[in-house]
């Protein structure tokens, strides 16, 4: 077996909506508004985060998953990180390669190492981003297209250096209105043809070059802010949703996928969801 290969059977992602075998996520045992970075944080500071409630969802959330068959792996929580239940942001898999980068918010750095001794641990090699600010949440793969969202947690030089060293991949950049904090929150593909996406968090040049690519499902503002876009894609046309989110969760099913509906609403009060609160590492190979 050559090196790529056996690579490969350790870490491979060729899409957002292959099927899910193996995903990193992280308890939010010490989950809390300390800066406030959205809108979504800024509705709820006051309120905070029940951490009881919030722990008994996300163990729901690793049932729901683990009962569709996907290995899932629980990083340690850390006091000192408030936001680590949000694992997509600090690495991303890019085909064979799993990449981790520096975190672009003081409240946010040194999650990276906890991925990094985890992949030592388990003999998975990582590309260190080092000195680059991109964060996977502003990172959406399908196939040899990779849309990268200009944010402020990621910025253009990064996105560059990710297109040199991946020459067989099209990078394509999509700025959107920043106060959205990550691509991901406006904008996800959900299968070869189709995407969830929020018209209000794009001009109409950004509009233009998404509609090229794929058959737009719009957003509701309301549902925007409950992260409507932001569902997880598992395989198989199926696809884990807030109960919350009922008119995305109705179109989807009118488009012939399957929803499977978890409440995770008390981490939501934090500006993330499904595709947030995971980090895939293992998609089916498929060319």
């Amino acid at each position: 077996m050559t090196r790529n290969a056996k690579q490969m059977e350790l870490s491979f992602c060729g899409s957002e909506y292959d099927k899910l075998e193996r995903v990193i996520l992280c308890e939010p045992k010490y989950m809390t508004i300390r800066d406030v970075i959205n809108d979504t944080q800024k509705k709820f500071k006051d309120e905070g985060i029940h951490i009881e409630k919030a722990m008994e969802q996300h163990k729901n959330f690793v049932k729901a998953l683990k009962k569709e068959g996907i290995d899932v792996i629980l990083l340690p929580p850390h006091e000192k990180f408030p936001e680590q239940v949000f694992t997509r942001d600090i690495g991303f898999t890019l085909g064979q390669t799993i990449f981790v980068a520096d975190m672009a918010n003081e409240v946010r750095q040194g999650e990276e190492e906890e991925l990094k001794n985890w992949l030592k641990n388990e003999k998975i090699s990582y590309f260190n981003l080092i000195g680059d600010m991109i964060e996977g949440g502003d990172v959406i793969i399908d196939r040899n297209k990779v849309f990268i969202g200009l944010s402020d947690r990621t910025n253009q030089h990064a996105i560059d250096h990710v297109q040199s060293l991946l020459p067989q991949f099209e990078v394509i950049t999509v700025p959107f209105i920043e106060k959205y904090l990550h691509l991901d929150c406006v904008f996800n593909i959900i299968s070869p043809t189709e995407a969830l996406y929020y018209p209000e968090a794009f001009t109409k040049e950004e509009h233009d070059i998404l509609a090229n690519h794929y058959d737009l499902i719009n957003v509701s503002k309301e549902e925007q802010f409950t992260l409507g876009t932001n569902v997880l894609s598992i395989g198989d046309k199926k696809i884990i949703s807030l109960p919350v989110n009922t008119n995305v969760n109705e179109q989807l099913r009118s488009r012939g996928f399957e929803v499977i509906e978890v409440d995770i609403t008390e981490i939501i009060k934090s500006g993330g969801s499904f595709r947030c609160c995971t980090m895939p590492i293992k998609r089916e190979i498929k060319f």
